[in-house]
């Protein structure tokens, strides 16, 4: 806006004549982007990855439909596979993953006499932790040896519901660094 009134016909020639088609573009963006933005919260890292992943498969599928470079395509299957991986970060997919091999019965227990004040004692009725343990060879060898720790502390071998959550925990953080490790190295790429 500064040349607007230093030299008008500059600004004319490189901003002012597209200054309508720069306002309907806006406007489009505001729509486009207005229910991530109303969904959006200060204190959750979920919402961040919500964000990336909506602007990801916008980008992804805007360049995607154009394909005016030779790598469009390749560009496009990253950026979808990087919003996949965010989506997977949103809904803690690994972290949960090991409660599918389990059931559990809660119950809601009183902790004194005025029945004020409840807490859950969960108790385990049957668990198939041993066909996880097979999905994740690698992660369990190495829970197993002490080299994952978890919220700062190595992980109890003898509790087997432990050693689950602490492979949980080491597959989200591996998806986590995947995601971060393709947008660093190809970012850069992600344009039209």
């Amino acid at each position: 806006m500064k040349m607007l009134f230093k030299n008008p016909a500059l600004w004319w020639r490189f901003e002012g004549k597209y200054y309508h088609k720069n306002l309907y573009r806006g406007i489009k963006n505001l729509i486009k982007w207005f229910k991530v933005v109303w969904k959006d919260r200060d204190w959750d890292h979920t919402h961040i990855y919500e964000v990336l992943r909506f602007k990801l498969e916008d980008q992804a599928y805007g360049i995607g439909s154009r394909d005016l470079h030779v790598g469009a395509k390749r560009e496009t299957e990253k950026m979808l596979l990087c919003s996949r991986l965010c989506q997977i970060q949103i809904d803690s997919m690994y972290e949960m993953e090991y409660a599918d091999y389990m059931e559990t019965t809660y119950e809601f227990v009183p902790t004194d006499e005025t029945k004020q004040y409840y807490t859950m004692e969960i108790e385990v009725v049957k668990d198939n932790l041993d066909e996880y343990f097979a999905l994740y060879p690698r992660q369990y060898k190495r829970v197993m040896n002490g080299e994952v720790k978890w919220f700062g502390k190595i992980t109890d071998t003898t509790d087997r519901k432990e050693i689950a959550m602490a492979i949980a925990h080491e597959n989200q953080n591996r998806s986590r660094k995947l995601l971060f490790k393709i947008m660093e190295e190809n970012i850069e790429g992600f344009w039209d």
